[in-house]
């Protein structure tokens, strides 16, 4: 597919007459804004961060998070349904969602292998509305400049999945919670039809969740790597290939975190974090977890780090079982780079994963670049991105949850003032 690349602009206000924020990840190219597009068809969809009508708030020059609102420059009118593989409970949320989508006249693309499933091929009812839709396979067609929103049916692993699917910017994602967890997809499928209407009217708030951006670079040892598509080892995305120099360098756009640990090795893990070019620590432990504020609450909060609003700009970096008593897990600004190695002295490989995926073997004399990417993921709320978050929070990490002090009686209350 032949596709026009179209720049996100992205802006922090904090007064009405701020300059725009210039993402130095971008090397001041690309600019962040809340009131510009941010991708889509001939410029089809924006986010708008204007306060909610009535707001009487006397201190404006600090934004609001709830007041991300969700506007459409043109009526949507395409969506990507991604649904949660292997999982025939599923399937008939998936054969509504789309006949509804159908009905309302949306042009609905799907992955090409959850129409191979035996339910969905064999099933002659669902036919005539499967001849309609638009297939497209991972890592061969870029349906990227193709989509207006996404519906992401499942666990919070589909959320992730959508993200990967797009390496620049990111289509807004209405995500169902029908998987295990769902800290991620806050909607409830009983009311899908009206909250679909919703979205489709631009009647809805946004949380912009940050991204990382990765770039992998590795020394060629001997062996080719077949690029197909743009796309190289794994199925990622090939930045480019410099066989004078000798190195392979891949770049990845991650929602969660990036973990790299030492794998199947007894030893443990050894590598240099290197921040703005400078050595600020060594890990020595299982490894080191690299995470956006979305990822905080993910594996980051297993391994003791504390859990970040995805308004936040920031990464986090948390070691895992580091043999160390004062290796605490520590917060730095969005706009740093990070430079991971293996140190000079380490016994063994690392290995290296992306929002779960793509795992990878590090070693010595390569290198893993991250820093804040310029393209969000704009994940649609139900009510608003502080509400949503908090409820999160409370319905699937049961944050704070205690048995309720009991009270005196008012007796005991009058013996202990005497």
């Amino acid at each position: 597919m032949e596709m026009e690349q179209e720049k996100m602009t992205m802006n922090k206000e904090l007064s009405p007459d701020a300059a725009a924020y210039c993402c130095s990840a971008c090397h001041g190219d690309e600019t962040w804004s809340y009131n510009h597009p941010i991708r889509g068809r001939a410029k089809s969809r924006s986010l708008s961060a204007s306060p909610a009508l009535g707001s009487t708030k006397e201190f404006r020059h600090i934004q609001d998070p709830a007041s991300q609102r969700l506007t459409w420059n043109k009526s949507p009118k395409s969506v990507l349904v991604i649904k949660k593989m292997r999982d025939a409970s599923l399937l008939q949320p998936f054969k509504e969602l789309c006949t509804h989508l159908m009905e309302e006249n949306m042009i609905v693309y799907v992955e090409k292998k959850v129409l191979e499933d035996p339910a969905i091929a064999s099933d002659e009812s669902f036919g005539a509305v499967k001849k309609k839709f638009c297939t497209f396979r991972e890592d061969y067609d870029d349906i990227s400049n193709q989509i207006d929103f996404i519906i992401c049916l499942g666990g919070d692993g589909t959320l992730l999945y959508a993200s990967s699917l797009f390496q620049g910017s990111v289509p807004p994602v209405m995500a169902f919670h029908l998987g295990s967890l769902g800290f991620l997809t806050p909607f409830s499928f009983e009311n899908f039809q009206s909250q679909v209407t919703q979205v489709i009217e631009g009647n809805a708030a946004v949380v912009l969740r940050s991204r990382l951006k990765v770039r992998v670079v590795k020394e060629l040892r001997g062996k080719k790597t077949a690029v197909h598509n743009g796309l190289g080892e794994n199925g990622s995305q090939a930045a480019g290939l410099d066989m004078d120099v000798g190195k392979q360098a891949m770049q990845y756009q991650v929602l969660n975190e990036v973990v790299i640990d030492r794998g199947p090795s007894s030893y443990l893990s050894n590598v240099d974090v290197y921040l703005d070019g400078h050595l600020i620590t060594t890990v020595q432990g299982d490894g080191v977890i690299v995470s956006t504020p979305t990822g905080s609450t993910a594996y980051a909060a297993a391994a003791g780090a504390s859990m970040i609003h995805p308004n936040v700009p920031a990464i986090m970096i948390t070691p895992i079982c580091p043999h160390s008593l004062s290796f605490r897990p520590i917060v730095v600004p969005a706009g740093v780079e990070l430079k991971i190695m293996l140190s000079p002295e380490a016994r063994n490989t690392a290995w290296v994963s992306f929002d779960g995926r793509k795992r990878q073997e590090i070693r010595h004399g390569d290198s893993i670049s991250i820093t804040t990417s310029c393209y969000p993921l704009p994940s649609i709320c139900v009510r608003d991105p502080v509400s949503d978050w908090f409820e999160s929070l409370a319905q699937c990490l049961h944050w704070n949850v205690r048995k309720k002090q009991a009270h005196f009686e008012e007796e005991e209350e009058e013996e202990e003032e005497g």
